[in-house]
């Protein structure tokens, strides 16, 4: 919470502008609010979903649900470009739900869901997506409104233009109260059926909030590559799987890594800026890389007995 305080407090003092109550109220605060925000609820949605196809390596990006979203956007640009913003949302996060449950349903025919193959499958089929989406827009004139989409900056977030992100940080909030749900399906299906609990309905909620989240981050403030998968590792390294523990810690992670990532970004080339998406992939790649090859292990014995008392909490109100 002291290192979310701090680079929030840094954030508000970085800028070209001379800071006065006028850019201070309508630009700086209304642009940190919404790193944390984003850093937050993104880095929560990677955790549902790494629990959900009980996998280490998956998150929104490498799974097609921002590749099906930027499609359900374009869609809505080609058809009604007057939409609004919030009615784009919405569409954003229906493209996104209709990506995660068509690679949940691919992932269940793999034979074998080896911690490799399963991520290996989500690129797959996110390329895909996402090669239908630059052809349509390549053929339409509006790869540059596609460009906009995937790529992450927070330098048009103002005053009147960041607020749907609550709606984001709300949809993580349910999952931090079904957090014991979560991590008994995260368990397998013949334990979750045991202890009376419908993985489909877990299924569902957690594919909702992903999409939710996904949707309303790609119209506000475009991609953040890595963050769902980089937060969740890092906690779970620290205090293991249990989720209703592990989801405040990996959303202030989350929030960390995005406000710290965006100095970076404001101050490398000041005046100029260089996208948030930019400097998230080269340290997201790079912490990843550290993950994938570090010698250290989760700590297993206390995240058994914490997945003990999620399940027995399950079992009581069952």
């Amino acid at each position: 919470m002291a290192s979310v305080a701090a680079l929030a407090t840094i954030s508000l003092f970085i800028g070209v502008a001379e800071l006065d109550a006028f850019v201070l109220l309508a630009s700086r605060v209304p642009r940190t609010v919404a790193l944390v925000l984003a850093g937050a609820s993104f880095a929560i949605i990677g955790l549902i979903m790494q629990l959900l196809t009980r996998n280490r390596f998956v998150e929104p990006g490498t799974t097609g649900a921002t590749d099906a979203a930027s499609l359900a956007l374009l869609a809505v640009l080609m058809t009604a470009p007057g939409t609004p913003l919030w009615a784009k949302a919405a569409v954003a996060s229906l493209g996104a739900l209709l990506g995660v449950f068509g690679f949940l349903a691919l992932v269940r025919r793999i034979p074998s869901r080896s911690s490799v193959l399963v991520p290996i499958v989500g690129i797959l089929y996110g390329s895909v997506i996402a090669a239908v989406t630059t052809f349509i827009a390549y053929r339409t004139d509006m790869l540059q409104e596609l460009l906009s989409w995937a790529v992450g900056d927070f330098s048009s977030v103002l005053r009147g233009r960041y607020e749907m992100l609550y709606f984001a940080a709300a949809a993580a909030l349910i999952a931090w109260i079904a957090a014991d749900r979560f991590t008994v399906a995260g368990l397998g299906d013949d334990t979750a059926r045991g202890l009376g609990l419908s993985a489909r309905g877990v299924l569902v909620l957690g594919a909702t909030i992903i999409a939710v989240v996904t949707g309303t981050m790609m119209v506000i403030v475009g991609v953040l590559p890595l963050l769902g998968l980089i937060a969740p590792n890092i906690v779970s390294r620290l205090i293991g799987d249990n989720m209703r523990r592990a989801v405040p810690l990996v959303a202030l992670v989350g929030a960390v890594i995005v406000l710290l990532c965006d100095i970076v970004g404001r101050v490398a080339r000041f005046p100029f800026e260089i996208p948030i998406s930019v400097v998230m992939g080269v340290v997201g790649g790079v912490v990843f890389l550290w993950l994938l090859l570090s010698t250290a292990r989760p700590v297993d014995a206390p995240a058994g007995a914490r997945r003990g008392r999620a399940v027995r909490r399950i079992a009581a109100g069952s």
